[in-house]
């Protein structure tokens, strides 16, 4: 799987240390995505670190500086599946500046509670970004069981 389109998203909470809330953005483009909910973020420039890219979409899209966290795991190193020519890495993102606003590419922007998995789970998702919020539910739940341990 060579010659892949490299994506990024974040899973932007409201703190790194102790996330309860999850920030979800509804696509306003293209038509078949438009309405659903997606992990901001964008496509890695040619010569730019996954990291930087991050950095440079969230605040082109939402008008953010992010403090970014952990990668969350992929089975494969080049991310996770988008299609077949696409695979975004994922990192744990927090607010660092500037207040999230839809600037590009979304409509509508959402805290979610991770406290309640349902709901995240329940808004309409893009299929791609479906297994990735299952993961990051499940590594948040691992995490919050061993702070408390």
């Amino acid at each position: 799987m060579t010659g892949l389109i490299q994506v990024v998203g974040g899973a932007v909470v409201d703190s790194l240390t102790e996330p309860s809330l999850l920030l979800v953005a509804r696509r306003s483009a293209p038509e078949k995505l438009a309405g659903m909910w997606e992990f901001p973020g964008g496509k890695v420039e040619s010569g730019e670190q996954p990291e930087a890219a991050l950095a440079r979409e969230l605040f082109e899209e939402l008008g953010i500086g992010v403090r970014l966290g952990p990668e969350l795991p992929a089975e494969a190193p080049q991310g996770w599946p988008l299609n077949d020519s696409a695979s975004m890495r994922v990192w744990l993102a927090e607010v660092a500046r500037g207040e999230a606003r839809p600037l590009e590419d979304h409509d509508e922007l959402r805290w979610v509670a991770l406290s309640d998995p349902e709901a995240v789970l329940g808004l309409p998702w893009i299929p791609a970004d479906f297994p990735i919020v299952r993961a990051l539910l499940s590594a948040l739940a691992v995490q919050a069981g061993a702070a408390r341990s």
